[in-house]
């Protein structure tokens, strides 16, 4: 079975052929990351399939943060580069929740917890956590419950 680093040392191979320079310098940096990852500690360790998919995910959330920043400071160029790299590696990533999909999924765990009110909002997140996994970013799962535990 090929793991998704494998999956992505793959297609830097075909990228470099290819001369996709975009594509061969996204994932060179996130490999980088990769293996960054791999090595800090004591010890070298091969990164499972759920932690290369968690780097990613920073990685992509790096690159909307840089694409906003740049946009804020009128680089559009560089804005739409962060925003082609973030678009490279979402497609390594399992497809995002929609909006509805997270609100059911917030909504019994709410239930599930008995949680009302700010107060209960950690309990909420911590129990929603394991079942959004990587298919929608933390601010989104965050909005969603203080939405449903205010209103």
């Amino acid at each position: 079975m090929t793991t998704l680093k494998q999956t992505l040392h793959d297609d830097l191979t075909t990228a470099i052929k290819a001369r996709d320079q975009l594509r061969s310098a996204t994932l060179r940096l996130t490999l980088s990351a990769i293996g960054y990852e791999e090595t800090a500690g004591d010890t070298h360790r091969e990164l499972s399939d759920d932690e290369v998919r968690k780097i990613i995910t920073r990685e992509v959330k790096k690159r909307r943060d840089a694409a906003e920043a740049f946009a804020g400071a009128g680089r559009a160029e560089s804005a739409d580069r962060e925003r082609a790299e973030a678009e490279i590696l979402t497609g390594y990533l399992p497809a995002q929740l929609s909006d509805e999909e997270l609100a059911a999924l917030v909504t019994d765990a709410v239930a599930g917890t008995g949680a009302s009110g700010m107060a209960g909002m950690g309990a909420v997140m911590k129990a929603v956590q394991p079942k959004v996994a990587g298919r929608a970013e933390g601010g989104r799962v965050a909005a969603e419950v203080k939405k449903q535990l205010a209103g």
